[in-house]
């Protein structure tokens, strides 16, 4: 029902993701799953440079970033939350996004998504700004391939 298999052509930028824990709560059928994926880090090598020299540890200089997804799965009200953050960095920035795909109102053919997602970056000065803006658009550009990842995926298996 989703990527199993990473790296994918259809999210690159993910190089595994682990389920570490998976649970069904057998009064209400709600499947709940926590996932930790590891990611390429994205960010730009003349980010890594520039802040390089703001601290005699550079903390952007690292392969992996970790991420933490749980997720709760409700099969009879046709819905799913997913929540996400950062395990990397953790002590400079906070990276988070909310996920609900549920069936629409209008028509139970349709599924509604909304998202939102929060962004804070501390400790780099007058970078925190630069760090921020760019994991603002990679992130906007992640929603975007993420709802065609969805599309792709529920046409294979819906027709």
């Amino acid at each position: 029902a989703f990527l199993s298999q990473y790296p994918s052509p259809m999210e690159k930028h993910v190089m595994a993701v682990e389920t570490v824990e998976e649970k069904t709560d057998s009064s209400t059928g709600i499947i709940y799953r926590r996932r930790i994926a590891t990611c390429q880090n994205v960010i730009p090598e003349i980010l890594r440079k520039v802040t390089a020299w703001r601290s005699p540890v550079n903390i952007l200089k690292v392969p992996d970033i970790y991420l933490e997804e749980e997720s709760w799965l409700n099969m009879q009200k046709r819905n799913m939350a997913m929540r996400t953050h950062c395990l990397t960095w953790t002590e400079y920035a906070s990276l988070s996004e909310e996920s609900v795909f549920r069936e629409s109102l209008e028509n139970p053919g349709w599924t509604d998504f909304t998202q939102k997602g929060r962004i804070s970056v501390t400790g780099a000065g007058f970078l925190n700004f630069v760090l921020e803006a760019f994991a603002q658009s990679f992130l906007k550009q992640g929603v975007k391939k993420g709802i065609k990842i969805m599309e792709t995926l529920l046409e294979e298996q819906c027709g």
